[in-house]
């Protein structure tokens, strides 16, 4: 049985994660001219990859409880 509070939290965090990460690539996109190779790498993409771990985690915790 999921536990629903957190199963809506890990939703909440995903959806704001992945919107987030989102928009923060296309600023990065429209800040350089040429393709750079290491787009995701970017150290501005990380707090967003830690939002969207973060909600993957509690996700997990949901289902088990």
């Amino acid at each position: 049985m999921m536990e629903w509070a957190l199963g809506i939290a890990a939703i909440v965090l995903l959806v704001t994660g992945l919107v987030g990460q989102a928009f923060e690539m296309r600023k990065i996109r429209s800040a350089h001219s040429e393709a750079t190779p290491g787009i995701f790498l970017d150290a501005r993409n990380y707090k967003w990859y830690a939002l969207i771990g973060v909600g993957m985690v509690l996700w997990y915790v949901a289902e088990r409880i």
